[in-house]
């Protein structure tokens, strides 16, 4: 377990600043499964689920997907 100097430093009223949740990153295959089509529907959904290039591979927020779906697609 690494400790994280910031978050354990006090803030000038003493509290603890507040962590945030880490983002959670779908890849292609992932999407896939989920919506049910193949990666290749995928990569030219990409703009649409708000992907970001990471490396040299793209990965998509969760939140994007689970919005796209909520909306029915375009």
């Amino acid at each position: 377990m690494s400790y994280d100097r910031r978050a354990a430093r006090p803030t000038a009223l003493g509290a603890a600043p507040a962590r945030r949740e880490p983002a959670s990153f779908l890849t292609a295959a992932e999407v896939a499964a989920e919506m049910r089509v193949s990666k290749m529907t995928v990569y030219r959904l990409a703009e649409e689920l708000g992907a970001v290039r990471i490396g040299r591979s793209l990965r998509y927020p969760a939140a994007g997907v689970d919005q796209y779906l909520a909306g029915g697609g375009s």
